[in-house]
């Protein structure tokens, strides 16, 4: 199992289902295993589910919809379809799904206001068909759906969430689960859609690989099994030098806990040699909780020059403050010639002053600070993150790391990865600067600036999970990370 899934836009998936249906010699003959694969999906899930109300609209979800309600009935669950008033099915194939519906004793109730007693929800209302909010009676069945409280198994996508972005303008379903098909949503793996699609399934229906090669993708899914394959075992004769040295900087008054959680997080990870460079006020406590890191008082850039020249790696931003002190390091660093990760008031500073920057060089903005690089709104980040982290990569030239839920990892000429771990917990103060320390000490070991990226905020948001599943989400501390992050650096 390699951890990594391509993801498609709607247009690649369907082209893939046109050029199926043409080989197959009948467009029905998908529709027939997409259905049968909802009906599967249903079982495995929820065997014990015999009431069925089955959510769906005139297009081929619809059909979808119908063929699994004709096997559900023929295997002697009771089962009801619902549509809008005048949502009457239309194409060849949405028609003779709900003729065979039909035939075989189903009947069709029209939406009233209620969905009626159910064990189970399906919705195949919309799928990807709809890429605005629903209105009028639609948005009404929807919000009858989420208010049931009940499992909803969606077709597709959920009905109301834009499959290509990720964006969820109005209402929309929410799913307990959502079952793709012929190949996986890049919208339903980030951002917004994530509060909808519940946990994802994706059934290829059985089309071979040329129907939709993973060239085509326009991003990668990657999961925590991906891991060991950016993360090799060290040789026998290793020594600290060869893990590389990372120069943390940060931790201006009050803020010395944001640079000792990047330090901290830089050694977990592996870093074989950590520097320090933080206002002398922190060194005591600093050396007190993390003796292995060699901290410096650092009260101005000219003191900064040595270290900065031994570094392989510098990690900027936690803690750094946005007054002279801070920007005169920032100044310092972005220039040199070490490689840099880009966090916090870095950013922040860099927004104030945006410029081109060198293409190994690792930003990892929340949406909050890439609306500010990008002058625009969390909003517009929020509505559409692949889209924004291509946007950091075009004005800044470099690597993106859009953290949040579904981290978008994006790099001038690289297809875009999409991280499926982490967790609501990690929503902490302190949880980036752990972050900005893991891909720091990746890069001082020699991953090239993307793959450091990738690796580091997967690994970040594994140790995230795992911890959690320790003690739970509420509570959860980015120190919480760090035992994890040595087990699982080491698969």
């Amino acid at each position: 199992m390699s951890g990594r899934l391509p993801l498609f836009d709607n247009a690649a998936l369907r082209s893939a289902e046109t050029r199926a249906a043409t080989r197959l010699g009948d467009n029905f003959v998908l529709m027939q295993r997409a259905g049968l694969a909802a009906w599967h999906c249903v079982l495995a899930h929820w065997p014990q589910a015999q009431r069925l109300v089955v959510v769906c609209g005139p297009g081929n979800n619809g059909g979808d919809g119908h063929v699994l309600a004709r096997h559900a009935r023929e295997a002697g669950r009771p089962v009801r379809v619902l549509r809008l008033p005048g949502h009457e099915p239309r194409g060849d194939v949405a028609i003779r799904a709900e003729r065979e519906y039909r035939e075989a004793g189903g009947g069709i109730g029209t939406f009233a206001g209620a969905l009626g007693e159910a064990d189970l929800v399906v919705d195949a209302l919309f799928g990807i068909g709809l890429k605005r909010a629903p209105d009028g009676g639609a948005a009404a069945l929807v919000s009858a759906i989420n208010d049931a409280a009940l499992p909803v198994l969606a077709l597709d996508a959920p009905s109301g969430v834009d499959a290509d972005s990720g964006c969820v303008p109005g209402v929309a379903v929410r799913a307990t689960r959502t079952l793709q098909f012929i190949g996986a949503h890049a919208g339903l793996a980030t951002g917004q859609a994530l509060e909808h699609v519940g946990a994802r399934e994706l059934a290829t229906l059985g089309i071979d690989d040329d129907i939709l090669p993973p060239g085509e993708a326009i991003a990668e899914a990657l999961d925590a099994r991906a891991l060991a394959g950016f993360l090799r075992p060290r040789g026998r004769n290793s020594h600290k030098g060869e893990s590389g040295r990372v120069l943390c900087v940060g931790g201006d008054h009050g803020k010395g806990g944001a640079v000792l959680l990047c330090a901290g997080a830089a050694l977990r990870a592996g870093a074989g040699l950590v520097d320090v460079a933080t206002r002398a006020a922190h060194i005591s406590a600093l050396l007190a909780r993390q003796p292995e890191a060699m901290a410096h008082a650092m009260e101005s850039a000219r003191e900064l020059a040595g270290l900065h020249a031994a570094a392989d790696v510098v990690a900027v931003g936690p803690g750094l403050g946005q007054d002279a002190w801070g920007s005169e390091l920032f100044a310092a660093l972005v220039d040199g010639d070490a490689p840099l990760v880009i966090d916090a008031d870095a950013l922040n500073l860099l927004a104030a002053a945006p410029r081109t920057l060198r293409v190994d060089t690792v930003l990892t903005p929340h949406p909050g600070e890439a609306a500010r690089l990008l002058s625009t709104s969390t909003v517009d980040v929020q509505g559409d993150r692949r889209a924004a982290a291509a946007a950091l990569c075009e004005r800044y030239g470099c690597v993106v790391v859009l953290k949040g839920a579904g981290t978008v990892v994006a790099a001038p000429g690289r297809r875009p990865r999409i991280i499926d771990a982490g967790n609501p917990g990690m929503a902490v103060g302190g949880m980036g600067d752990v972050l900005t320390g893991v891909i720091a000490a990746l890069r001082a070991q020699g991953l090239d600036a993307f793959d450091a990226a990738c690796c580091g905020a997967l690994l970040h948001g594994a140790a995230g999970d795992a911890a959690a599943r320790d003690g739970g989400e509420r509570g959860l501390l980015p120190s919480d990370l760090f035992a994890p992050l040595r087990r699982l650096a080491n698969p």
